[in-house]
């Protein structure tokens, strides 16, 4: 279960070593804003080596490489594709054409390196006012393309607005975001809240993307993935009542009624959908329940 992704810089050696020790479900080797054009050899070798020495067991390994309107970004799949990461973040992903390019090329590195099609899977960056209203046709754009992720600094710069605390200048952005994923089958992951100082914006941050319906949000600080993790994890009273919602479902169906209430409340579908998922969540990181 992915609830957090932590980006790393790619030319910072201290800070990668330790990548998998910080909590996160998730770590994102930056290849882009992180480094510096003249960095930029330096941080895809560095972070070539310390996928392939280190391992990081217990999270899974996302690179965001540079944009396709640069020089470095072929360079960057070719050094990094054969370590077969789990995922390749294309920035300023702005339509379906952008995550077509970076597929055929990943593509054609698989076929090289005698991978099998398909092991390297896309999360495109959206983050410009294009990318937002062409979010459904780059979400399902290619089978390879996992989950979007929103890119909010870069977009209220191109949205000419100010980036605030509470975010209502993204509020058109992450609705519209989600509503794209879902109808393409794929995850979708909020913006970082960029206050690092500020644990109490964080999780009411964090708590407002969960409630819009993302699956889990990126950060930049490892002192905020302890909240993000919290805030996306099913609570036990959460857990606890999905498990009575199944067991009222299969006392219904023993007892041949059509409907069945719960704690005052008709169960329905979607309730118990909401229900099946928690289950599920809660499976995935080895939480108990009444029935677990």
């Amino acid at each position: 279960m992915r609830r957090s992704m932590l980006f790393l810089p790619g030319n910072t050696p201290n800070i990668l070593i330790n990548g998998d020790a910080l909590g996160a479900d998730a770590v994102i080797f930056d290849l882009e804003d992180a480094v510096s054009p003249d960095e930029k050899d330096a941080a895809r070798i560095l972070v070539r080596s310390a996928i392939s020495a280190l391992g990081f067991r217990g999270c899974e390994i996302i690179v965001r490489i540079n944009a396709i309107d640069t020089p470095y970004w072929e360079e960057d799949l070719r050094e990094i594709i054969p370590l077969r990461p789990a995922l390749i973040m294309p920035p300023k992903t702005s339509c379906a054409q952008d995550v077509l390019t970076v597929d055929a090329r990943i593509a054609a590195l698989e076929r090289e390196c005698g991978l099998e099609p398909g092991s390297v899977r896309l999360i495109p960056l959206i983050e410009t006012a294009l990318g937002v209203e062409n979010a459904y046709q780059i979400a399902s754009a290619a089978p390879r393309v996992a989950a979007i992720f929103l890119g909010g600094e870069d977009l209220t710069a191109d949205l000419r607005c100010k980036r605030t605390r509470e975010g209502a200048e993204i509020a058109y952005a992450r609705s519209r975001m989600v509503c794209a994923a879902r109808a393409a089958g794929v995850d979708v992951y909020d913006t970082p809240f960029t206050d690092v100082n500020d644990d109490e914006g964080l999780v009411l941050d964090a708590k407002t993307a969960k409630s819009l319906g993302f699956t889990g949000k990126a950060a930049i600080s490892p002192r905020h993935v302890p909240g993000i993790n919290e805030v996306f994890s099913p609570s036990m009273a959460e857990i606890d009542y999905a498990y009575e919602v199944l067991e009222a479902i299969r006392l219904a169906k023993e007892q041949g009624r059509g409907a069945i209430s719960l704690r005052g409340k008709m169960i329905d579908a979607p309730i118990v959908a909401r229900a099946r998922q928690t289950i599920e969540a809660a499976e995935q990181l080895g939480l108990g329940g009444k029935r677990a």
